[in-house]
């Protein structure tokens, strides 16, 4: 039977996230959290996600129908990620008053770099709890999933193709390479998997009037500006802008990664001939051969294109 309909704070706590992370710090965060914004109910994770299962969107749904005005996601870049989608049921939002909040104990921590949100719990907890907020435009996106049938989901930060759909991939293999640090996780990762990998040949058609073919490297949608452990691949970008930043990297090989690392993580690749930069409210980006281009959408790797993004404006209050 759900539970009445009362005004609260509520937590999606995914406990695994870090490493286990979030787990062993829960009782400090908890405690943390209660003595800034008073009682908290908390809503833990309890199985991964799947292609048809996102378990953080379900129990953000239930908060949110439950009388939720401020839900919290504690974990990681794909735990905030599925709390997004939890704010929206039948292609509309279940509570437009209700407010975000994002407090990262994962192992990327991208999104919240984008409005400077503190790393450290304490900081971002008050941070949180002064109340400042900002509307944020959302991307949707619809793809064919890895189970082969076609899945739509939203995005709150970058959602992209090409290697770095590879690299979500390695990462999430490579539990090891957390112990380090999310930066390091994604940094290794991606010059591992790029030593194999080959650009690949896309059509990419946005409402903007752009219409080319590109050997696609990495293909970035972004409404925040960090992946891949703090690669700020669209220095550009304005969560409340109404339009994507799209940030395309052409035939890019090993040896451009390695050379041009340090650009890509203080925004100066955009210089790069090889790179692209454009604006556009939709883009639909469709693939050449049946050799399946890989999605990253906010550190995860649920499928592969062809696929459609389309930027929804202002539709989400997030606590910043």
């Amino acid at each position: 039977m759900m539970a009445a309909f009362t005004p609260h704070v509520a937590a999606i706590v995914n406990l695994r996230s870090g490493g286990g992370r979030t787990g062993r710090g829960w009782r400090v965060i908890s405690e943390t959290l209660e003595r800034e914004l008073g009682p908290i109910r908390a809503h833990f994770t309890t199985s991964p996600s799947t292609p048809r299962y996102l378990p953080a969107m379900e129990l953000t749904r239930n908060a949110l129908k439950q009388g939720a005005q401020l839900v919290i996601a504690v974990g990681g870049d794909g735990t905030i990620n599925e709390v997004v989608n939890g704010f929206f049921e039948n292609g509309a939002p279940i509570n437009p008053h209700a407010h975000l909040a994002v407090l990262n104990t994962g192992t990327g921590g991208d999104f919240r770099k984008t409005f400077d949100l503190p790393e450290e719990l304490e900081p971002c907890i008050a941070r949180i709890a002064e109340g400042t907020t900002r509307q944020i435009d959302i991307g949707r996106l619809s793809f064919i999933a890895d189970d082969g049938k076609e899945a739509e989901r939203y995005f709150d930060n970058i959602a992209s193709f090409g290697l770095s759909g590879a690299v979500d991939r390695a990462v999430n293999r490579a539990n090891i390479s957390k112990i380090f640090g999310g930066s390091f996780a994604f940094f290794w990762a991606t010059l591992t998997t790029a030593l194999l990998y080959k650009p690949q040949a896309v059509r990419l058609t946005a409402d903007s009037g752009f219409d080319e073919i590109i050997n696609v490297g990495t293909a970035a949608v972004a409404n925040g500006r960090f992946f891949g452990g703090g690669m700020m691949i669209a220095p550009k970008a304005e969560p409340d802008s109404g339009c994507f930043d799209i940030v395309i990297m052409r035939d890019t090989k090993f040896r451009d990664l390695l050379s041009g690392s340090r650009a890509l993580y203080d925004g100066t690749h955009l210089d790069d001939p090889k790179v692209i930069h454009f604006r556009a409210k939709t883009l639909v980006a469709t693939p050449l051969d049946d050799k399946p281009v890989l999605l990253d959408i906010d550190g995860e790797a649920p499928g592969r294109l062809p696929a459609r993004f389309d930027i929804l404006p202002s539709v989400l209050t997030l606590r910043c």
